[in-house]
């Protein structure tokens, strides 16, 4: 039998992500944001939510401009860490040893220990409530090349380790069970 619950947030897993902020290295910053993902194919684009009162948000509200870095079993502590200390008190750049690397089109440092980090430029800010949702483009893309496929050059996400949210708790990413269109596949 399945048991009616007031609405709350149950989809879950989810990407357990640094978001990576500021124009300048005196205001750069790093959040922990489990409310993101993707909205569009073509043109490519995304969202993070964030609440109001996030010391990022008004680093965000001003310079339009952030970095999605995916995060990896290596840096789940730096994740979590980053999640529940403010950069109003911490330099989390410093406190974790991440360094802040070059993005290429946008005004935000990459995590240079991120095996993947999505440089997006706020298209539309939407209050929504508790968080207010910053749809962006992704207008490019920095990948380490250690996680790529040398046959296919495919982002390889299982070597790099990745970490998922999951109501409260972070899990490593399980075992390949299928790829995109395996029900349908012809068998020989």
């Amino acid at each position: 039998m399945k048991l009616n619950w007031k609405p709350g947030t149950m989809i879950y897993p989810l990407p357990a992500v640094l978001v990576s902020c500021g124009a300048v290295p005196e205001e750069y910053n790093i959040l922990t944001v489990a409310w993101v993902g993707i909205l569009c194919t073509n043109p490519a684009m995304c969202y993070i939510s964030v609440r109001p009162e996030r010391h990022s948000y008004p680093i965000l509200r001003k310079n339009m401009e952030y970095v999605i870095n995916l995060t990896t079993k290596s840096m789940a502590f730096a994740t979590d860490w980053c999640g529940v200390n403010s950069g109003k008190d911490f330099n989390k750049f410093e406190k974790m040893n991440l360094t802040p690397g070059k993005s290429l089109l946008v005004n935000a440092p990459i995590i240079e220990e991120s095996p993947l980090s999505i440089e997006c430029r706020v298209k539309e800010i939407m209050g929504l409530g508790s968080h207010d949702m910053f749809i962006s483009d992704i207008v490019n893309v920095q990948a380490d090349d250690r996680f790529l496929n040398p046959e296919t050059g495919a982002f390889d996400m299982q070597k790099a380790e990745l970490i998922a949210y999951s109501h409260g708790k972070y899990y490593e990413l399980g075992n390949l069970i299928g790829s995109f269109g395996w029900s349908v596949k012809k068998r020989k």
